[in-house]
């Protein structure tokens, strides 16, 4: 068997990589594809096969994906170019006859207005009209998503947002890692569709307490019209068009969007998902 990640240069790629490993894949079954493969010199060290490759360029993409059995295809960075870059993976993909191909989608795909959903709907179509056998992994938001904004938040004494009381099913990237790693090494994946997200949802209200209470300072939440909040992004220096999709994303989580009542990523990692209290905790203590 030989196992392709794609994206795995990228911090849910390495997660999966090692995921994969725990579950005894064999070094030697795994190849870690992406750009930036100085990044993955550790996982070269035991035994994994690294491979250059860009979504952008064809022949990088097939040659990462030559005698591959099965593929994991984790969605690109580049919002507007995602299709495209989706395509050529899929193409190659069939091309080699991969016995499954695993795509990292969104949360409630096939419901949600939301704009970033929206390549992510394109490529669930291409998979479709492919014929290459795909499973698709709708992941939720990740935690990391606003704990990796804790020094900031701290800072500013307040998380602003346009998400009103809505709900979000957040879980750790690593729990979404192993969940991938865990349909990857199954039988009989072809067809399924797993919506993933945290056992436990909440609001930004209640993250802004549990950051109060793991670092014993008062942090509130505000929330805004979407518009200024995209206003607010830009003003900090997220690109225009990109704080626009942030904010209506909020507004995804206010109609619900990015709520997740499944329990498919407890399932199939075998244990509860990092709770949000431990999450933030943990980026506390090493703030």
């Amino acid at each position: 068997m030989s196992i392709v990640v794609t994206g795995a240069t990228g911090q849910l790629g390495r997660h999966v990589i090692a995921a994969l490993q725990e579950r005894g894949v064999p070094a030697g079954e795994i190849v870690a594809a992406g750009r930036s493969i100085e990044k993955l010199a550790d996982f070269a060290e035991r035994g994994v096969r690294v491979q250059p490759m860009d979504y952008a360029d064809t022949e990088s993409v097939a040659a990462a994906l030559s005698g591959a059995t099965r593929v994991l295809l984790i969605s690109g960075s580049e919002v507007g170019q995602r299709v495209e870059q989706h395509r050529t993976v899929i193409d190659a993909a069939k091309a080699e006859g991969v016995e499954l191909l695993a795509y990292t989608s969104i949360a409630n795909a096939d419901t949600t207005a939301m704009l970033l959903a929206d390549e992510h709907k394109a490529t669930e179509a291409l998979l479709r009209e492919s014929g290459v056998p795909f499973a698709l992994l709708r992941n939720g938001w990740y935690l990391e998503n606003y704990t990796e904004q804790l020094p900031g938040t701290l800072a500013q004494g307040a998380i602003a947002g346009s998400a009103g009381e809505g709900r979000v099913s957040g879980a750790a990237r690593a729990d979404y890692a192993h969940a991938a790693a865990a349909v990857l090494v199954a039988e009989d994946q072809a067809g399924k569709i797993y919506e993933l997200g945290g056992d436990d949802a909440f609001t930004m209200a209640e993250l802004a307490s549990e950051i109060s209470a793991a670092t014993g300072k008062t942090i509130t939440y505000n929330d805004l019209p979407a518009q200024d909040y995209a206003g607010l992004l830009a003003g900090v220096g997220v690109p225009e068009a990109f704080a626009e999709i942030l904010a209506d994303s909020d507004l995804g989580i206010s109609r619900g969007d990015l709520l997740v009542s499944s329990g498919d990523l407890r399932r199939l990692i075998g244990r509860p998902t990092t709770s949000l209290g431990q999450a933030v905790r943990s980026a506390a203590a090493s703030a």
